[in-house]
């Protein structure tokens, strides 16, 4: 298949890194099990361990806190699961409205399966919550909060969190915290032991690294009760064979993007703002969601009244341009998305949105080839849903 002529959706998968194929491809001819005591299995812990030292190095955090799975959704379950069940008999647990569903999904299995009392943070018409609505919810019953789970940055609008705020606040009562991470690294300074969080999740295939692997980051003295059991391979809290040639690919990448985040923001800011101006001009009343002040820089997040999501994806994907709709597709049925929901949008605008997400492959050429087809597209699109 050959290479479209606009990518505009790294904030679903990113493509690999130079840096990150050479670790990778260098360790996948290698035989063995970094739980092995012998030769080769020590030669993967090898691996394993200096790849430890280079994700706690770059974000700020100790060795001994980085604990790898199997991506960020893995990550989000261990942080959220499992700190639940280790604050026992805590039962509220509070998360923003706007997660991402592999956060938002585990509270609810907790709700539904484990007594859990999920309470959603309200957000702003950007998409933030606002300090003073963590701490309100606190100190309902500080007592009974087992944890409170907030992303650093939206996956769909880009909207970034006031992160260090949430922590401390949740550090003042004696609170657990969890956040997201997986859009913010690369892309913003990210580092743990300045957060304040007690638990971080990153993931490979958002910063160009390979897909199906990813860590939690877990401070000292934070430990989930484990949500897979087997070797305890992970601190005891995560079970599962450790994929070094991933792990070392995972280390590249987190590494790199660290390393060129500030050039990166600038390239990227540059190009979303242009994007932004240049979609606004083209297609007259279209609607930018997101902090337009406080965003991610690859991140550019529009409402196109009069049309459907899935169908200006697909007219814009058969001109070569690949974007990405918030909504989720239930028996065939276009679903609004969440995250404009809790925005205070409408149905029809939480149907009719699309994200063009920028990365380190994108270029002037990617905006410019958007901007060339896409009236064309919600003219067509707006005609369809008029039929």
């Amino acid at each position: 298949m050959s290479r479209p002529s606009a990518y505009l959706d790294h904030a679903a998968t990113t493509p690999m890194l130079p840096e990150a194929i050479e670790a990778m491809t260098e360790q996948l001819g290698r035989v063995g099990n970094a739980s092995s005591l012998h030769a080769t299995g020590r030669e993967a812990r090898k691996v394993v361990e200096e790849s430890r030292e280079t994700i706690a190095d770059a974000l700020g955090a100790r060795p001994s806190e980085v604990v790898f799975t199997s991506g960020g959704t893995e990550a989000d379950n261990l942080a959220i699961k499992g700190m639940f069940w280790a604050r026992h008999p805590r039962k509220r647990v509070l998360i923003s409205s706007v997660e991402h569903h592999a956060a938002l999904d585990p509270a609810r299995w907790l709700a539904d399966s484990q007594g859990a009392e999920v309470e959603l943070l309200e957000v702003d018409e950007h998409g933030r919550v606002a300090p003073d609505t963590l701490r309100a919810a606190i100190e309902r019953d500080p007592g009974g909060v087992a944890l409170v789970s907030v992303m650093w940055a939206n996956n769909e609008v880009g909207t970034i969190q006031p992160i260090h705020l949430l922590a401390a606040i949740a550090r003042d009562h004696g609170v657990p915290f969890h956040t997201d991470a997986v859009q913010a690294i690369g892309q913003l300074p990210v580092s743990f032991a300045e957060s304040g969080a007690d638990a971080l999740t990153l993931t490979g295939h958002k910063i160009g690294g390979p897909m199906g692997v990813g860590a939690l980051l877990l401070a000292r003295g934070v430990t989930p009760v484990s949500v897979q059991h087997g070797g305890g391979q992970e601190r005891d809290v995560r079970s599962g064979t450790l994929d070094a040639p991933a792990i070392a690919g995972l280390a590249a990448a987190v590494r790199t993007a660290v390393k060129e985040q500030t050039a990166q923001h600038r390239h990227l800011t540059a190009l979303r703002d242009d994007l932004i101006a240049r979609v606004r001009h083209a297609v007259p009343g279209v609607v930018l969601n997101g902090d337009p002040d406080h965003r991610l820089p690859g991140n550019a997040h529009f409402s196109f009244p009069g049309c459907e999501g899935d169908a200006l994806l697909m007219l814009l994907d058969a001109r070569g341009v690949e974007c990405s709709t918030g909504s989720a597709c239930s028996a065939g049925v276009a679903q609004p998305s969440h995250v404009l929901l809790a925005m205070g949008a409408d149905a029809a605008a939480a149907r009719g949105s699309l994200r063009f997400s920028l990365g380190h492959t994108s270029t002037q050429a990617d905006v410019d080839r958007l901007v060339e087809v896409l009236p064309a597209a919600v003219d067509r699109a707006r005609r369809a849903g008029l039929g």
